[in-house]
Order: C-alpha cells, then sequence, then structure tokens
C-alpha cells in the first residue's frame, strides 16, 4: 500500500494528515483504519502541512467607515451565497511580492472568487476577484441576500469596491483591521493557501507563475480538497448535495 499512499498524497499537495488520507484512501477504494494509514504514512515519512502566521497585507483607509459588523465572529450560514468573506495575502516573487486575493462562500468553502496581481491596487486585485465571484456564481442578477464580510482595509473601503457591492445588492460587512477573529475563515483560507501551495518555494518566479499555480490549487480546493467542516465532502460536493435537497437549479457558466 505505501506505493498508493505516495501516490494519494502526493495528488493532494502533499498536506494530508492521517485523517484526511483515511478519507481520501478509503474514496479510492482502500478500506483500512485511520491507524494503519497513520502508520503507513509515518513509514513513508509523509505528515499534513502546517499553517504559519499570516502577514498583514491591508492597512485601514483614511475615509470613515460606518458600515456595519453583520456577522460578529459568526461564521456560519444556511445556505450557499448566504455569507462571502474576502482578504488578501502575499507572495515572494523575484519582482518582490505579488498579491492574492479570495471570495470565499462560508456554506461550501468554495472559493468562489480570485485574483492575482503585482499590486494591491483595488481595482487590479480584490474588485476583480469580486467581479469573478459575482459572475461565478450568478450573484449578480440577484442574491437572495448575500452578506460579503471583509476587514477595514483600504481596499474594501474604496469607492470603487464598494459601488459594485451596491449595484449587485450585496450588503457589505465589516470587522476591524487587523484582527484575525473578526475574518477568521478567510484568513484559514489565506492560511491553507500559503502552507498547501506557495510555501513551496520560498520564492517564485513571477507572478504569472503564481496565478497559474493559484488557478491549479483553487481547482483542487473547489473539487477534490476534503475539508472537516463539511464532514470531509468537497466544497463541489456541498453545494450540489444542497442543490438537490432545495431543488435549485444549477448556475450556468
Amino acid at each position: 500500500m505505501l506505493p498508493e499512499v505516495h501516490r494519494i498524497h502526493a495528488q493532494n499537495y502533499g498536506v494530508y494528515g492521517a485523517r484526511k488520507m483515511h478519507q481520501a484512501m478509503r474514496r479510492a477504494g482502500w478500506n483500512k483504519g485511520r491507524d494503519q494509514i497513520a502508520r503507513l504514512m509515518k513509514t513513508a515519512g509523509l505528515h499534513e502541512v502546517r499553517r504559519g502566521r499570516k502577514p498583514v497585507t491591508t492597512r485601514a483607509g483614511a475615509a470613515p467607515d460606518t458600515r456595519p459588523d453583520l456577522v460578529e465572529r459568526r461564521f456560519v450560514a444556511q445556505r450557499p451565497h448566504q455569507l462571502w468573506v474576502a482578504d488578501i495575502t502575499y507572495v515572494r516573487s523575484l519582482g518582490g511580492f505579488c498579491y492574492t486575493a479570495f471570495v470565499t462562500d462560508v456554506f461550501t468553502r468554495k472559493i468562489v472568487g480570485w485574483a492575482v496581481s503585482a499590486s494591491l491596487h483595488t481595482v487590479g486585485l480584490p474588485l476583480l476577484a469580486l467581479e469573478y465571484a459575482l459572475l461565478n456564481t450568478g450573484a449578480s442578477r440577484g442574491n437572495r441576500g448575500l452578506i460579503h464580510h471583509s476587514d477595514r482595509g483600504s481596499q474594501y473601503v474604496s469607492l470603487a469596491y464598494s459601488d459594485a457591492l451596491i449595484t449587485a445588492r450585496v450588503s457589505a460587512s465589516v470587522g476591524t483591521v487587523e484582527d484575525s477573529y473578526d475574518n477568521a475563515l478567510a484568513e484559514t483560507v489565506n492560511g491553507l493557501y500559503k502552507a498547501e501551495l506557495t510555501h513551496a518555494k520560498r520564492v517564485w518566479e513571477s507572478t504569472e507563475a503564481v496565478e497559474l499555480a493559484t488557478m491549479s490549487w483553487v481547482h483542487w480546493w473547489n473539487t477534490t480538497r476534503l475539508h472537516e467542516a463539511l464532514g470531509y465532502a468537497t466544497p463541489v460536493e456541498a453545494e450540489t448535495a444542497y442543490n438537490l435537497n432545495h431543488d435549485v437549479a444549477p448556475v450556468a457558466l
């Protein structure tokens, strides 16, 4: 079984610990106990990846921000596209730094929007991720009370970003600046992104290389990665199960 353990671990970016490897092996047809999988991983020298600390990438905007905190650290939802969380992280590259913005659906844990840019400018990064999310999910055509939660960083306070939310009839919610607990789920996504992908290289060749790798990682995250919070299902499986149980027509992409 050792070759299979190596193969499945490698197929999942080499990040799974014993619990997720147990679930992944079962999906691959290996009905073995978790303790046995753990022993095999130890024999193979395999282990789960561990997250490090996330650096600060947003600063408070100069303009007053009166938007409320509609979440208050309760990152729960009863359906897809009820609550989205958004944040930005950075990646070291030969040219200095590049930045990645994510928009994540709380119910399914699906990354519904993302963008990579060499600049933190609103239009080229978080706004692009938001527009991708709105188009990708069909939320721009009617969101049924969607809330978008972020920190009070200048990129999210900007007029362009606020106008995009208003136009899409999305309610803006903000936590405090540099307080990870006020945007905990988005911080978690950023931490896993760095631990599972970007930390594989100390310095990336270019922004384009980060963008291509991020595209593959997001696809894996949404369609293959097992999420403990979803009962070891994938975000796409969680979304499909909800739609089937509630007779929701899938969004045409």
